[in-house]
């Protein structure tokens, strides 16, 4: 994830100009933003990715813009870092069996 920072703790109003404008008004040059939202809502979830251009220095653009202040509150970049692969494979943990299932529930019902 070169030249990818992680930006949190973002206000709910913030768009992507804004937080894009934000970091060019610190001096940093950017080529991507994308504010991470809720799939059925739509809205932020209070954090996004800011891809930088080419040659930009991650650790001054971080420098430039940790801590400071984005409509009212202190944001925090890092250096965005890959999210872990889980090798469960995904989807809803399993229960194991019938274990914790209602009394009618997907069973027979001559079982009560």
């Amino acid at each position: 994830m070169a030249n990818k920072l992680y930006v949190g703790n973002l206000a709910f109003a913030v768009s992507e100009a804004s937080l894009e404008g934000f970091f060019t008004e610190n001096g940093v040059k950017v080529e991507k933003v994308e504010l991470v939202r809720d799939t059925g809502t739509g809205k932020s979830r209070g954090f996004g990715f800011v891809q930088l251009e080419v040659g930009q220095d991650m650790q001054a653009a971080i420098k430039a813009t940790d801590g400071k202040d984005l409509s009212g509150r202190q944001v925090t970049v890092n250096e965005a870092r890959e999210r872990p692969r889980d090798s469960r494979g995904g989807g809803r943990p399993s229960s194991g069996g019938k274990g914790g299932r209602g009394r009618f529930r997907g069973g027979n019902r001559r079982d009560y």
